[in-house]
């Protein structure tokens, strides 16, 4: 099973060199990388930081034209939490605190009624699993014998 990430950051950032606004070209090239995965073969895990204004229409239509099974999930983070665990990553010297309390969105959910949440109290393990088994992307153990 061959499964493609998409990162809203990645492209956004590195490919666009673009900064998160409204008009700008990430929601296109996400929405076009991902059905181009999907038109391959690919089951497709689209991840980032998809501010509801901004990636909910491209998100929704992804659903609605996707003939195969969609799950959607919201991990559920307090902005403490989220300042916290920006402290650990390779980028974050990048932006600040106070750069990020302006982008800071509390339970910025979709709206749909089949979104899941994921609490801040998930472990990554936990979160993983959660996901792989849910999207029946879980890999099953294998036999013994």
């Amino acid at each position: 099973m061959a499964v493609g990430k998409v990162e809203q950051d990645y492209l956004r950032r590195i490919v666009l060199r673009e900064r998160d606004v409204d008009g700008g070209l990430a929601p296109e090239l996400i929405s076009q990388t991902v059905w181009l995965a999907l038109r391959h073969g690919y089951h497709v895990v689209l991840e980032g930081i998809l501010i509801s204004h901004r990636y909910g229409p491209m998100i929704s239509a992804l659903r609605r034209n996707h003939r195969g099974d969609t799950c959607l999930f919201y991990l559920d983070v307090s902005l403490e939490e989220t300042l916290r665990r920006h402290t650990l990553r390779p980028q974050a010297a990048e932006f600040t605190a106070d750069d990020m309390r302006g982008w800071y969105r509390p339970r910025d959910l979709l709206g749909l009624p089949d979104e899941l949440m994921i609490p801040e109290s998930s472990s990554l393990e936990e979160t993983v699993t959660f996901i792989q088994h849910t999207a029946g992307l879980a890999v099953p153990s294998p036999v013994a014998g």
